[in-house]
Parts: structure tokens; sequence; C-alpha cells
């Protein structure tokens, strides 16, 4: 009794929360949580890109449980500054070149706390709208400005929508074309269906494929070699998708794409398309990284022949200053998701949908519920305008130019596969000491040179200075410097180029 007593009165002495909204906490906490990240953002050069943390290090550091009690927003700041921030891997640094940019901005920050703080649930028209009209609007804004042929806009009979990532694009595509065909032949034809990709295809079109039921053998990769520096050759599709017809196979996706993770391949669309046609084949245009800069019109003839494919994505989180996540996807026939992915249970019906004159969201995409992600969008388009966003794209576009003189320049170094945007593919090269000139001989030099690359990797990313990642192309392994972060200038770039030469001459001079 007594120790009940006891908890009892400690609870009364504890400091009680009764509004966990009060405009005057959120004030004051919110101006503290502004004044760290602007700090963080003054200092962020000062940190070790790269986290080195070990696995499992904040475990140690943290209580076992949750607290009973209610703790000071200074006190949580004080524990992200001393046990949260050493784990973090900086992908906002002026020095982060690695995988491809997550591009942050003022505008698409101040747009994120906007929709946060509304924290709007806009699952259909009704229960938001302006919610879905901001995000039909800011669609065909962005599509325009990318010249998208008017059947991929709301203003014709297409539309865009905001999915959170590429892989939610191609899963909620794929399911559409996979129920259409199966309308067609029958929903047990489902082993005879076709998805088509390169090997320089992200990885998100096997997951999709997988998710969406189709057989792990009909997922069909097909080579790319430097002769097509890597896009996919439409006569190997042609002859690929001609053999899986002639035993039977139903050809029903091709995943086509203009920018490839590994080094910015583009695949041509529009002999692509052509293909596509002769077989009834649903195309998908993965851009995520590199759509963005297609609101420039230098760079906007890499998707000539879009008008020959029925969807499109980008992602707005990787190199359009607008925060994570926000994946931008355009379709011809938007009936198409909608049958696939609509639900009408009694609890969501309302004369607005009844109509048939509103866009509900929740049936383009897999989730029901979703966020007002169309407000960060607007306000980068409206905080910055076209000229300002097409300038910062050349900007980085430029210092990646400098990047690939800079290694142009330097004989111990090669350049693996054209830059294309702001991407640069490079290695080292080991001295050919040593060497038959077989077969047998190349293949050793293929290894040490791997090797060495492996090495330097380790070595520039151990050093914390700065970040890049690898890719392997043609069983080389290179080393990716993809330059889109909002902080970086020209001195980072110089100042990289600088490191990985005198890493280079550390380890050279052991081989």
């Amino acid at each position: 009794m007594d120790s009940l007593k006891f908890d009892h009165d400690h609870e009364n002495n504890s400091h009680i929360i009764t509004n966990p909204l009060d405009p005057q906490e959120f004030r004051r906490h919110g101006h503290l949580i502004v004044d760290f990240i602007a700090n963080y953002y003054q200092n962020i050069e000062k940190y070790q890109v790269l986290s080195q943390v070990k696995s499992g290090y904040l475990r140690k550091l943290l209580p076992e449980s949750a607290p009973y009690h209610a703790e000071p927003i200074e006190t949580i700041l004080q524990d992200v500054q001393k046990y949260i921030m050493p784990g973090i891997t900086h992908w906002q640094s002026p020095n982060y070149f690695a995988y491809f940019p997550s591009s942050g901005s003022v505008a698409g920050f101040l747009g994120e706390m906007l929709s946060t703080g509304f924290n709007a649930v806009g699952f259909n028209w009704m229960s938001s709208p302006t919610a879905t009209e901001l995000e039909c609007i800011v669609m065909d804004w962005l599509g325009e400005m990318l010249k998208l042929p008017k059947s991929f806009l709301f203003s014709s009979n297409g539309g865009g929508v905001l999915q959170g990532t590429t892989c939610e694009a191609i899963l909620c595509t794929l399911t559409a074309t996979r129920d259409q065909m199966l309308s067609q032949f029958g929903r047990d034809k489902i082993g005879n269906l076709v998805v088509y990709g390169s090997n320089q295809t992200h990885s998100v079109l096997q997951k999709a494929a997988q998710i969406t039921g189709i057989y792990p053998k009909n997922f069909k990769v097909i080579k790319t070699t430097k002769s097509t520096l890597y896009g996919l050759c439409p006569n190997s599709l042609r002859a690929t998708i001609q053999s899986d017809v002639q035993v039977g196979l139903v050809p029903l996706f091709l995943c086509a794409t203009v920018g490839t993770t590994s080094t910015n391949a583009i695949d041509p669309i529009g002999p692509l398309c052509e293909v596509a046609k002769d077989f009834g084949i649903w195309v998908h245009i993965d851009a995520a990284y590199a759509g963005s800069a297609f609101i420039c019109p230098e760079f906007r003839h890499f998707i000539d022949g879009i008008e020959g494919t029925n969807s499109f994505s980008l992602n707005a989180h990787k190199w359009f200053f607008t925060t994570l996540d926000c994946c931008c996807l355009w379709v011809k026939d938007p009936s198409a998701l909608i049958k696939s992915l609509s639900t009408n249970a009694e609890f969501l019906r309302n004369k607005a949908s009844d109509s048939k004159q509103v866009v509900d969201y929740k049936d383009w995409q897999i989730t029901l519920s979703r966020r007002f992600q169309a407000m960060k969008l607007w306000l980068v388009h409206r905080n910055y305008g076209v000229a300002n966003l097409r300038n910062l794209l050349r900007r980085h576009v430029k210092m990646a130019k400098l990047f690939e003189e800079l290694v142009g320049l330097d004989s111990q170094f090669e350049i693996i596969a054209p830059r294309n945007f702001a991407l640069v593919c490079f290695r080292v090269l080991p001295s050919p000491k040593g060497m038959d000139g077989n077969e047998k001989g190349e293949a050793k030099q293929v290894e040490r040179a791997n090797e060495l690359n492996k090495k330097l990797l380790e070595s520039i990313n151990g050093s914390s200075k700065v970040y890049m990642s690898p890719t392997v192309v043609d069983e080389a392994y290179i080393i990716r410097c993809a330059i889109g972060a909002t902080l970086t200038e020209e001195r980072h770039v110089t100042m990289a180029w600088k490191i990985i030469q005198e890493h280079a001459d550390t380890l050279l001079s052991k081989y």
C-alpha cells in the first residue's frame, strides 16, 4: 500500500502534459529545433561525412526502456547531438558524392513543415480537397516544365500522382498492366507474363515483379555492352521478346531507364517504344535521378520518343531540391491504375467520389493513407522558380564536368563511362608490371585493378572527408562521383579530387 501511495505521489509531482499540441509550447520548441538544424547546416562541413560507428552502438548508449515521465526538449536535443549525430551519414554534406544525391532546400524543408503541421490525411478528395487539388496542379506544372506530352497531364486525359519512391511507382504501373493483360487471357495465365529490363535497370524492377507474382524465370534481364554505352539495345530486346513469344509467353512490361544507377546510361526511348508497340507492351520510363534535368532544354532530348510510353517517373527528392520522399509518377491512362488499386468500402463512400468528378488518390497508390506531399513541391516551384531551378541543376553539371576534366588530366586514372548529367565514373589504373598479354594475364590485370580500386575507395571513405560509392560494370570495379548535394561548391569538388590523388599515390607506391 505504501509503495502504491509513493508511485501516486511521484506521478502527481511530475510534469503533467494535458495538451501535447499547445501552440505556445510548439512555438518555443519549434524555434529550438529550427535553430538546431540551421546550426547543423552551418557547421555541416565539420562532421565526418560517413558515419564511423559500429553496428549496435546506439543500444549501448540509450536506456533499455522509454522514460516514464516527460523530459524537456533541451535535454532531448543534447542527446541528439551526443548520441544520434555520430550515427548519421551526412547526405546534405557538400562532400557527399555517393549513390545519388538527396538534395534538400529551405523551401522543401519549410513545405515539409507546413505539410506536417496540417497533418492532413488526403486519401480521397473529400478528406482534404486542397491536398488533392494542389497535387494535381503541381504535377501538371512539373509535367509542362518537362515538356511531357499532353496525354500525361490532367489537362488532357492523363495525370500525375506523388508516390513515395520509384519502387512504388513501378509496382503500381506493373500491377495495372498485369491486371489488364490477365483480364484478356485469364488469371491462371500469370505464369506466362514476362517483364523486361537490362542488366543496368535498378533492382526495384525485380522487387516489383516479385511482389506482383511474376515468375522469377520470366523476369528477363538483357545484357548491355560498352558498344551501346550500356544502354538497352532495341535489337536485343526484340530478339528476346520473339524467343519468348515462340514458346507461348506473353510480353507484359518494359522498364526503360534514362540515367541508370551505375553509370547514368541512357536507354534509347524511341526505338525501344517501336519494339514494344509491336508486342503490346507497357513501357515505363524510370528517370529517378536524371528526370529533374529535363526541365533544362539542353537535356530534354534524352527522353525524345516519350510519347510512345505509358508511364514516366522521377524522384524530386533526388535532384529537385524536395525532401524525401517525393516520387513523381505520370500515366497516360489513370483508369488502369484505378481499376487495379481502388477499394470502395462503405466508410469511404461520399457524394464527391460517387460523382466521378474528383480525383481520389487512394486509388492511384498501394496504401490508403497519404501525406500532403504536394505542399513541399509547390513551395519549391514557387520559392525558386523555373529559372533558378534550371541554373542550380546546370551548376551541378558544370562541377561534374570539372571533376571529369581533373580525372582526365591524370594518366593514373581513366573514365569508365561517358559523363551524363552530374555523375562521373572512374578508376585508378595499376601499373602493368608482370603482365603476359594473354587471356590469363588480362584476367589477372582486371583482378589487380579491382582490388586496387576497392582499397582506394575504402581509404577515401575511411578518411571521412568525402564519401563516394562503387559499382561494377563489365566485371570492372569502379568509383562513382555523384555531384548534386545542395551545398556543394567547386572548392569541394577540387578538394575531393586532391584527396583521391593523395590516397591513390599512397596505394600505388605499394603496387
